[in-house]
């Protein structure tokens, strides 16, 4: 896996996959940037997120239960000395579907924390991790 991220101007990058997808990533306006994207460890937030739902959805549509949303809230903290790593992330998801069964979706919550996700694998050994979960029935 590779990626390539080319400066914009200013404190702006433009990052590209190499599946061919682009994102832009933009400092605070604080320390020069203008805004103009997510921040670079916004966006290790969001790999988290990605990574873990996709996860998440493959196991719950394995075994057949019926899913009409997902989403997955992330808090995190940072330490307040530079760097500013991640200290603490919380995943939470709110899996929406009819008849779901709370059993399937804790494991597939677990699982994916455990033992699937790359990114939660990778930050596990540097960051304290929780995750949890709620069902609404729709």
């Amino acid at each position: 896996m590779a990626t390539v991220v080319k400066w914009q101007g200013g404190m702006a990058f433009k990052g590209t996959t190499e599946s061919g997808h682009d994102v832009l990533m933009d400092a605070a306006p604080e320390v020069g940037g203008e805004n103009k994207g997510a921040r670079p460890m916004e966006m290790v937030l969001l790999g988290l997120g990605g990574c873990t739902s996709i996860d998440v959805m493959m196991m719950l549509q394995k075994s057949q239960q019926d899913v009409t949303d997902c989403e997955v809230a992330i808090e995190s903290e940072r330490s307040d000395s530079i760097p500013k790593v991640f200290t603490k992330i919380h995943v939470h998801f709110k899996v929406s579907g009819h008849g779901l069964n709370p059993k399937k979706v804790e494991r597939a919550v677990n699982l994916s924390a455990e033992k699937y996700c790359s990114v939660s694998k990778m930050l596990e050994h540097s960051v304290e991790m929780s995750h949890d979960f709620e069902i609404i029935e729709v």
